[in-house]
């Protein structure tokens, strides 16, 4: 699979997007309007060791809801991204057996690196 979980009116991540020269195989799925299913999100976790790593806990939802005061479950984790788009760190890359999660220069070159070998 060759997949890439976004917001399209994020600018980081048509930033991201565009840097990676993306081969034309690639499927974008912009999560706001084509919320992740919970079939997506086991597939993700399957390639992580938890749900909390890639839920964002820089949503302004996290902090309106006071998340952070709060003990939150692996279950907890997944239903608020399963509710809310925004709760999901973005973008999320998959590349065959392969999941790169976030913004950071880091994650963005070793992604850039898997794909384009």
């Amino acid at each position: 699979m060759k997949k890439i979980y976004h917001l399209s009116t994020c600018d980081t991540c048509k930033r991201i997007i565009s840097k990676l020269n993306l081969p034309n195989d690639f499927q974008l799925q912009d999560i706001k309007t084509e919320l992740i299913t919970e079939k997506q999100i086991e597939e993700m976790r399957s390639l992580t060791n938890s749900y909390e790593s890639f839920f964002s806990k820089r949503a302004r939802l996290y902090k309106e809801l006071d998340l952070k005061n709060k003990s939150l479950t692996e279950d907890d984790y997944k239903n608020y991204i399963l509710e809310h788009y925004t709760f999901l760190k973005r973008p999320v890359i998959i590349l065959n057996d392969k999941i790169f999660i976030g913004n950071s220069k880091k994650v963005v070159e070793a992604a850039k690196k898997v794909i384009h070998g």
